[in-house]
């Protein structure tokens, strides 16, 4: 019987709430604190009429204030942090968490808000602090990243002694009506798919131009995709961790109507993070865009189709070749159906609410912070089928040129 906080009210900060009242045993309390407490009172009504066994609690808070996240911590007492803000609040969350002395969770790397690039330096520096506290630090336990080194970690268990090559492959078969929407927070994701993207391999980073590489794959349960090279930040701990890598690379699809209307926006200068002077005033042309597309937490009741995420490795056993495909399904509708939300938000928060009961039930307990490769795989692997992500395994998949 634990107490969790909850920080942030979005599409996967919902998720991640419903999926903690649904495993009241283990999250007998839930704080969610957000910067607009509407948002969380409304979510709250939903929850306590839908579960009724846990605890909920809401709370207003500034996550990129550092003494304001103390102060709470102090008057609800966590037993774990678990951070569904914007990765530009990581830092500032992880520093409230070491000075109140509270196990941290999340599910996105860290990113400045002037730079976009994310990488986990920032967040790894905090390894020696995090060990000396007695805290454990648990970083991006979504999907991508998350679900994905979990799937790795897996396979080199049960199946490899080495594993060469990894393509991670991220296929949203969902249709939500709008010409131009993301289905994530749209200025982490525009930052995301804008940027130029990178590879490793033979322990070396290779840069390519945005959606320079694309190949096509037929994805079951959805069909034949486009699907793009972009630089993501699981490579970069997946390269230490797993024994054996010679290239891993992570491949998103995309439609064209999405390319198109990206590369006109791009064109315009509207998907720009560098402030420009506007009657006056100063605004970040992303941001506005942001302002003006559909909260992805909207997108829930129009989407339909599914999503398919996984992971296709190849390596030896024994000195045999061995290639094996691992990944999860999920249907936009269903999701929406039992939680309110597209199968994005799903595919995040149900991770999230598992990594953080390991933490909570001491399965993935350990002081230090640590990518989500480096624990034991296998009680992940069973509660994703337990808490609504079920996944197939293949030992002849078609393989990515």
């Amino acid at each position: 019987m634990s107490k969790a906080l909850l920080i942030g009210c979005g599409g996967v900060g919902a998720v991640i709430a419903h999926k903690c009242c649904q495993n009241h045993e283990v999250f007998s309390e839930l704080t969610i604190a957000s910067r607009t407490k509407s948002k969380c009172d409304e979510l709250k009504a939903i929850l306590v009429q839908k579960y009724g066994k846990t605890k909920v609690e809401t709370a207003a808070v500034d996550a990129d204030n550092t003494a304001e996240l103390v102060e709470l911590m102090k008057k609800i007492k966590p037993d774990i942090c678990i951070n569904a803000a914007l990765p530009y609040q990581d830092l500032t969350i992880m520093d409230a968490c070491l000075e109140y002395g509270v196990d941290y969770l999340d599910t996105a790397n860290y990113e400045h808000p002037d730079t976009a690039k994310f990488e986990y330096k920032w967040q790894w520096a905090y390894r020696e602090r995090f060990e000396k506290a007695g805290l454990t630090a648990v970083l991006g336990c979504g999907f991508d990243p998350g679900v994905t080194g979990v799937f790795c970690a897996y396979a080199m268990k049960r199946y490899f002694d080495e594993i060469h090559y990894i393509d991670i492959l991220d296929c949203n078969g969902g249709d939500h009506g709008y010409p131009f929407a993301t289905n994530f927070n749209p200025e982490i994701n525009i930052r995301e798919v804008s940027a130029k993207g990178s590879y490793i391999e033979n322990g070396e980073w290779v840069e390519t131009e945005p959606m320079e590489i694309k190949r096509v794959y037929n994805f079951d349960g959805v069909g034949e995709k486009d699907m793009y090279l972009l630089h993501h930040e699981e490579l970069e701990s997946l390269a230490l961790n797993i024994k054996g890598i010679k290239r891993i690379r992570f491949f998103m699809t995309f439609g064209q109507s999405y390319l198109t209307h990206l590369k006109c926006l791009e064109n315009v200068g509207m998907t720009s993070i560098k402030p420009i002077d506007y009657q006056g005033m100063k605004i970040v042309p992303l941001q506005f865009l942001k302002a003006v597309l559909p909260d992805p937490a909207s997108l829930g009741a129009r989407t339909k189709g599914k999503t398919n995420i996984g992971c296709i490795m190849q390596g030896t056993k024994d000195g045999k070749p061995v290639n094996y495909y691992v990944y999860n399904i999920c249907d936009h509708e269903d999701c929406y159906k039992e939680v309110g939300s597209q199968a994005i938000s799903y595919t995040t928060g149900v991770p999230a609410m598992i990594g953080a009961a390991l933490v909570l039930t001491g399965e993935w307990k350990k002081a230090g912070v640590y990518n989500v490769e480096e624990f034991n795989p296998e009680p992940f692997m069973d509660a994703l089928n337990k808490w609504g992500l079920p996944w197939k395994e293949c030992f002849e998949p078609a393989l990515v040129e």
